[in-house]
């Protein structure tokens, strides 16, 4: 993906093993094949059965943890988390796993998501006498755990659940066990597998390969696994939902080499390319996808439609995450440090662009721009998704409609603005069929919020932004 000049980013990844003998270890190359999931900040925290350690620090995984670090962070369970934020600041105490000391034991805690109803949570515990030391919902979860009494933790863990509204994937750690929990919809992946003789937890399959874990299956809506010495215990702490997983995990947020739901993304990706090529043919001489997680989808469209796939543009892997761009002229040339378009490969062709989406349209506007100065005779954008014509408040950072493009221009209107010869996207109902989950709920297992306008979950007032709710309270009325 393309970090910076990329229009969508998710919150996080999360990952969690219990019964190895080097868990930070192990959470360390966990988090780094979840790095595209958040690149602001990554944190570990570790039981060694009688005490949690923690280190975290804003960067990349390998910025954050050394083999230094890592040496004094022994123990046989971990939990990691690696962070992009959209709720809450970019502040070094928001970085997760948040860590809890009290009278009754540790608790750490990471999360994946966003709850829509934690404004609302948070001022009715803080007129209870909580006091918060961040600004991420995430904050919320471990207030309710300790509100619920002296009760096991379980018990405890499952009352604050079920006080939840949104999107949830949870790993917890203390002393003793790793707590895993999925909300009742679905909303974000999370899996479990066997390593050596215990287990771990993460966001997607990915991980599991890189630390040579077996996948074992899905954690279910609505689940709660409880993994500690003397095995796995699986509860509830609610009844599943109508499934509601974010599509955008199928078409760019998971790594194509991860199966989500039982479907792998690189095939789930090139589905969509070919049904775009079905519902919008074009006349053209190549096809080329937008690195990394375009080009799936665009070999899909090369397969299906018959025009050669090429490498018309090549993603630079070695920029930094933050340059100096003193001017505009500047800081349109820092999408090429990133990105480049190949001279001889697109010069004189009509070339078929294929992307996952279009949010802001700054980003499309400069690659068909950077096509057409190579000497791309025409440009043909190809989008692999609907529209993005509604904010997402479950962890996605479009939660302000007025930044989304096609929530305020035609399609038409777009393609002049990006400079496009045509423009086309995939219909939502196109979409829905490539990624082919064969789910019975009614919108066969998507969220498709951010497409639709139709959200899976109740919006809370004080959980929007101004814009947002005054659009809410005007829909209301």
């Amino acid at each position: 993906m393309l970090g910076e000049i990329k229009g969508l980013n998710e919150e996080c990844g999360i990952f969690g093993v219990y019964g190895h003998p080097q868990a930070a270890h192990m959470t360390y190359y966990g988090l780094h094949a979840l790095q595209h999931r958040g690149q602001e900040g990554a944190g570990v925290v570790v039981s060694d059965g009688y005490d949690l350690k923690q280190s975290k620090g804003q960067g990349l995984v390998t910025e954050v943890l050394d083999e230094e670090e890592l040496m004094t962070l022994s123990g046989h369970a971990a939990i990691g988390h690696v962070r992009y934020s959209t709720a809450g600041g970019k502040t070094f105490e928001n970085i997760q796993p948040l860590f809890f000391r009290s009278s009754t034991g540790s608790l750490a805690l990471a999360h994946n998501g966003n709850l829509v109803n934690a404004t609302k949570l948070r001022q009715e515990l803080e007129e209870t006498g909580s006091i918060f030391q961040t600004t991420s919902d995430t904050e919320v979860i471990a207030h309710l755990i300790k509100r619920a009494g002296r009760t096991p933790i379980i018990d405890r863990i499952k009352q604050a659940l079920n006080e939840l509204e949104g999107a949830y994937a949870i790993v917890m750690l203390d002393e003793k066990r790793l707590i895993a929990a999925l909300d009742p919809r679905g909303m974000r992946p999370l899996s479990l597998s066997k390593v050596g003789s215990g287990y771990a937890i993460a966001s997607e399959t990915c991980a599991f390969d890189v630390v040579g874990a077996e996948y074992i299956r899905e954690i279910h809506p609505g689940e709660l696994l409880v993994i500690d010495d003397q095995g796995i215990q699986v509860d509830s702490f609610s009844q599943p939902k109508d499934r509601s997983i974010c599509t955008m995990e199928y078409v760019y947020f998971a790594r194509p080499d991860s199966n989500v739901d039982h479907n792998n993304i690189h095939s789930v990706r090139k589905r969509l390319g070919k049904k775009l090529a079905e519902v919008s043919p074009v006349e053209a001489d190549v096809v080329t996808g937008v690195p990394d997680s375009s080009i799936s989808a665009a070999i899909g469209f090369a397969e299906q439609s018959g025009i050669p796939y090429e490498l018309g543009l090549i993603k630079n892997r070695y920029v930094g995450r933050t340059f100096i761009q003193p001017s505009q002229a500047l800081r349109e040339r820092g999408v090429q440090m990133k990105l480049s378009a190949v001279k001889k490969i697109v010069e004189g062709k009509r070339v078929v662009m294929v992307d996952d989406s279009i949010v802001r349209g700054t980003t499309s506007r400069r690659i068909v721009n950077m096509l057409k100065e190579a000497g791309a005779k025409e440009v043909h954008v190809r989008i692999s998704s609907p529209p993005i014509t509604h904010p997402c408040f479950y962890g996605i950072d479009t939660s302000n409609s007025g930044e989304l493009i096609a929530a305020n221009h035609s399609i038409e209107e777009i393609r002049e603005m990006i400079g496009a010869d045509t423009l086309t996207y995939l219909p939502v109902d196109a979409m829905v069929e490539a990624v082919d989950r064969n789910d019975t709920s009614p919108n066969c297992g998507h969220c498709l919020a951010c497409f639709t306008g139709k959200y899976p979950t109740d919006l809370y007032e004080d959980s929007l932004p101004p814009h947002e709710k005054e659009q809410l309270i005007g829909a209301k009325s």
